[in-house]
């Protein structure tokens, strides 16, 4: 009787994918139980929700709990192909070229923008790469995806990893750890190469077959595929004007003296980040005046200029910014915004999940909106709609005109489909478009993505101004992504003009409150695993307080205090 027992106490109970229930040794390992499951998962399982914390397959189960896996068409999944990815590229070039340094800068044309530089010759600063060098990069990859090798995951102490970077001669690494409160820290190796990542990988190299690397000089792109589409990559979408923004955003990093999160953090423990500040705001005020000085200079005379972007990207600060300087430049400009438009929320669409669809186009009273625009062009007075995020009801606003000579600034995230101003000739329109492009990354592996910089930023907005709290606005990002795919990127080379509203320093100011909000989200709650992945992220940043961020910014849009606030 006692050895029958203890073989139940050696038992625990998982509900796999919320529905199928499984009785399981204790001490079984999540990739064991996908094992088990095999064709019943009906995906090809890279790691699992365990408890609504993502773990990899070697995690064992102790205690009773629910699993959910994640396949490589997920987006975490996508999230941890491009990782393993990135390690497979970086132990390419190390074998290929050891005196050269790889830079992954950010996202470009469906994939990854990529640098290599010459750090040790004392001669070269940047390595213009030819599509031979890109070739044998390429082989060696495949060789690497080909021998099947295992990423091997270790937890160090900080202080061991920060003697591993030394030793590796990356003092970059070890300054990003110097301020971390953990007291440990994952590595992964593959191979003889070793390497911290902000995230899980891979079980191993053969997974990441599909990839393709282009020639984009000065550098490269890693190109991978998306979401829902594991075994292809998407046809190549060149972003020449994005492209020129990032390469300018480099410049703005060159003149704060940094472009990794160490440097930032060195700034802010010595007590230098007000003088920071100052000079990164003013870089954002003289590019606004840029903007409104090519209006002025623009041969077809534009009435209409149309600010887009999308979500959190700051296009309302942006538009009152942007309205100050045409008036110094001699226009009278009314501003105008999309989100007046909305419809009452009863009428709003719903997305495939059955959720609330913001972002699509049919949210806004379109024929209103151009009814409303041909108005003002011909001389009439109208009252402007007023939408309530709290009511979810649209109510009347004030009643406007215009004279002549005066311009109309029109801003929302479908600002450039042209069924908003359908009736409206294109000579008469001036394009802005916004968008948060951050080029401040953790380390030369490990970038901080422009999505996560809206998402905490809308956040921080959907906590202070509209009602929704961390849940909520993390719950509705996938809907607000798939809309952004669907009808925003792919007017984004549209523009005539692009602002980056990212500002070097915003996750140190927004950090304080990102924090208080993510960390409301129960661990019972589906989003559990993705507000813990935008904590770790945060981790990194050392923060700043909030009375040294001028009440001009963009950031005051987020936070509060803003003196554009209506």
């Amino acid at each position: 009787m006692k050895s029958v027992r203890t073989k139940r106490r050696s038992k625990v109970q998982i509900a796999v994918e919320n529905k199928q229930e499984c009785l399981v040794e204790k001490g079984t390992t999540v990739g064991r139980v996908a094992e088990m499951l095999g064709r019943a998962i009906g995906l090809d399982v890279c790691a699992a929700f365990l408890d609504n914390r993502i773990v990899d397959l070697h995690t064992r189960i102790e205690q009773t709990g629910r699993l959910n896996f994640i396949g490589l068409g997920s987006r975490d999944g996508n999230r941890m192909y491009q990782r393993s990815l990135c390690f497979v590229l970086l132990a390419a070039v190390r074998d290929v070229y050891p005196d050269l340094k790889l830079v992954i800068h950010h996202s470009l044309c469906k994939g990854l923008y990529c640098e290599l530089r010459a750090d040790h010759y004392r001669q070269v600063q940047q390595v213009t790469l030819t599509q031979a060098d890109l070739d044998k990069i390429e082989r060696r990859m495949r060789e690497l995806i080909a021998a099947d090798l295992p990423f091997v995951r270790e937890e160090v102490s900080l202080d061991e990893a920060r003697r591993i970077f030394q030793k590796m001669d990356h003092p970059e690494k070890a300054a990003l750890l110097r301020y971390r409160k953990d007291t440990r820290i994952s590595l992964y190796q593959c191979g003889r190469h070793r390497e911290h990542f902000c995230g899980y990988l891979l079980p191993r190299t053969g997974l990441v077959q599909h990839f393709e690397l282009k020639l984009y000089p000065p550098g490269f792109i890693l190109r991978h595929p998306e979401p829902n589409r594991p075994d292809q990559v998407p046809p190549f979408e060149d972003n020449p004007k994005l492209f020129r923004v990032f390469l300018e955003y480099g410049q703005w990093c060159e003149i704060l003296g940094l472009d990794t999160v160490a440097g930032l953090n060195e700034v802010v423990a010595a007590g230098g980040i007000s003088e920071f500040i100052k000079i990164a705001e003013a870089l954002h005020e003289k590019k606004i005046a840029q903007i409104a000085d090519m209006i002025k200079e623009s041969p077809t005379h534009p009435q209409v200029i149309l600010v887009a972007g999308p979500s959190a990207s700051g296009k309302t600060t942006s538009a009152k910014r942007l309205a100050i300087q045409l008036r110094v430049n001699g226009y009278r400009p009314l501003l105008i915004s999309l989100d007046d438009y909305f419809f009452d929320r009863s009428k709003t669409p719903r997305d495939e999940t059955g959720q609330l669809d913001f972002e699509a186009l049919e949210a806004i009273d379109v024929e209103m909106f151009n009814q409303q625009l041909r108005q003002l062009l011909s001389g009439k007075t109208v009252v402007l709609p007023r939408y309530s995020f709290h009511t979810g009801k649209r109510g009347r606003g004030h009643a406007v005109s215009i004279r002549p000579g005066d311009l109309i600034i029109a801003e929302g995230i479908h600002a450039f489909n042209r069924s908003l101003t359908e009736a409206i000739p294109e000579g008469l329109k001036f394009k802005v478009y916004i968008s948060a492009l951050t080029q401040l990354n953790l380390d030369n592996l490990n970038r901080v993505s422009t999505s996560d910089t809206r998402l905490i930023r809308r956040i921080v907005r959907d906590c202070h101004s509209r009602g929704y709290d961390a849940a909520e606005t993390l719950a509705r990002w996938p809907s607000v992504r798939r809309g952004e795919e669907r009808g925003i990127f792919p007017y984004q080379e549209d523009a005539d003009a692009i602002f980056n509203s990212a500002l070097i320093y915003e996750y140190s100011a927004l950090k304080p409150y990102a924090e208080k909000a993510l960390r409301t989200v129960s661990p019972r709650s589906e989003v559990f695993s993705e507000a813990s992945r935008l904590l770790y992220l945060l981790s990194y940043f050392l923060p700043i307080e909030s009375r040294d961020i001028p009440p001009s910014s963009i950031l005051r849009e987020f936070i509060g205090g803003s003196i554009f606030a209506s």
